[in-house]
């Protein structure tokens, strides 16, 4: 081992030099890990912000076997030390030992009950381990469940806002997408929980897996709050396991859905009440109970089709709420949102309905509509050439290829022709 610590700190200096040690340390792997108790002295001669390579190799193997939660303890604090200072082109030559790495990180701040510590560490793994932002990593999904178990939500919304195109595994998308979406809805941005649930359902799937299925659940009730409604299919684009399989696994959740349509809030508590077991155990109880609350401003802003001008006690009647006060504590707080546009006269109750007072021509609407056509173009840009490279590769030519019917009619004329016999 001492020799091997020698030229790990000889062989650090050049991109050459790291290639050659790479080479041998590849070598030296399984005597590393069959070595690993005799290993953590080792690493105080090694400094990890130029032997960064090497450093990676003996950390692996210091902790690939089961750790106590005493050791727990020290190994955050050079695991977190060692992420902070490694060198990005070093450990990018063993992405998979730097991902195991800091899987076991992830799993020793848990272990702990710290799952914060993990966070800002897990980012910046992120960051050196990435060629680019549009690369999803396995490390993306690890770094999303420590912000959503230590609640450190807004930490994660710097990652969740990136345009991902390059992905490793399939699973990492699942987790990736579910555990964003959940970070959405306890930041109450439905609409960016609904595309990122929306991406777990109907990602290509041979089977339908658990993470769709919990997806699905989030999606149906995310849906109900941000719309006011849940469409009854899956888009034609959604795997043939997901369209067969998912509403018939998450009924009680599509049965939900059918009764918050009817738009009678006593119905819709009552199935709630009856079903309450099975939606806590899922933990979405919390989730339902907003979709429950949601249909008194779905009946509030169907008022406002009809109705110009209407009394809170009208209100209160036909919406099913308690009485005047607590429709004016909705429509002030539907009014705050941007839900609905109304002004409410204290004097006489009444409320008056008003029209969307954005005439988009202010300078700063036209800034926004430009850069939603700039990103827009930029994105088909990007789609262009993926479908491009698509078109090329020999797998998806081979696999298209034998998924071809025997005859394609398109070659044919269409014009029947006539033939004298």
């Amino acid at each position: 081992m001492e020799g091997l610590v020698t030229q790990i700190q000889g062989l650090s200096g050049t991109a050459s030099d790291v290639l050659s040690l790479q080479n041998l340390l590849k070598q030296a792997d399984d005597s590393l890990h069959a070595e690993s108790t005799r290993l953590p002295p080792f690493l105080d001669q090694l400094d990890p912000s130029k032997h960064s390579l090497g450093y990676l190799y003996f950390l692996e193997a210091c902790t690939a076997g089961p750790v106590t939660r005493e050791q727990a303890s020290s190994f955050v604090l050079t695991i977190a030390r060692f992420i902070s200072s490694c060198v990005a082109e070093q450990i990018r030559l063993a992405p998979d030992k730097f991902i195991s790495v800091c899987k076991r990180f992830k799993d020793q701040v848990l272990l702990l009950e710290e799952p914060l510590r993990g966070v800002a560490p897990m980012l910046t793994a992120i960051r050196k381990l990435q060629l680019s932002s549009e690369h999803l990593t396995a490390l993306h999904p690890e770094f999303l469940l420590l912000c959503l178990l230590s609640k450190c939500y807004k930490t994660a919304l710097s990652i969740l806002e990136e345009d991902i195109f390059e992905v490793d595994q399939p699973r990492d998308l699942f987790l990736y997408c579910y555990y964003g979406g959940m970070i959405s809805i306890g930041q109450k941005q439905f609409r960016k929980a609904l595309e990122l649930l929306h991406n777990v359902v109907t990602a290509p799937m041979s089977t339908v897996n658990a993470i769709a299925v919990e997806a699905f659940k989030k999606y149906i009730l995310v849906s109900l709050i941000h719309h006011g409604q849940f469409p009854t299919n899956l888009p034609k684009y959604a795997s043939s396991g997901a369209q067969r399989n998912l509403k018939t696994l998450c009924q009680p959740y599509v049965e939900l859905a059918s009764s918050y349509s009817n738009g009678k809030i006593a119905d819709l508590e009552m199935y709630v009440e009856a079903n309450k077991d099975k939606f806590e155990s899922d933990n979405n109880l919390g989730l339902v109970k907003q979709a429950v609350s949601s249909m008194y401003k779905r009946n509030i802003q169907r008022l406002t089709q009809t109705y110009l001008t209407l009394s809170l006690q009208d209100i209160a009647n036909r919406v099913q709420l308690n009485s005047p006060k607590e429709a004016e504590m909705h429509v002030l707080q539907m009014i705050k949102d941007g839900e609905i546009y109304a002004t409410i006269n204290q004097k006489d109750g009444m409320v008056r309905f008003l029209e969307d007072p954005e005439q988009y021509k202010t300078c700063e609407m036209i800034e926004r509509i430009d850069s939603s056509i700039q990103r827009l173009m930029t994105v088909s840009k990007k789609l262009n050439v993926m479908d491009e490279l698509m078109s090329c590769d020999p797998l998806y030519l081979a696999k298209a290829g034998r998924e071809r019917q025997r005859f394609d009619f398109d070659d044919f004329d269409n014009v029947p022709q006539r033939y004298n016999i």
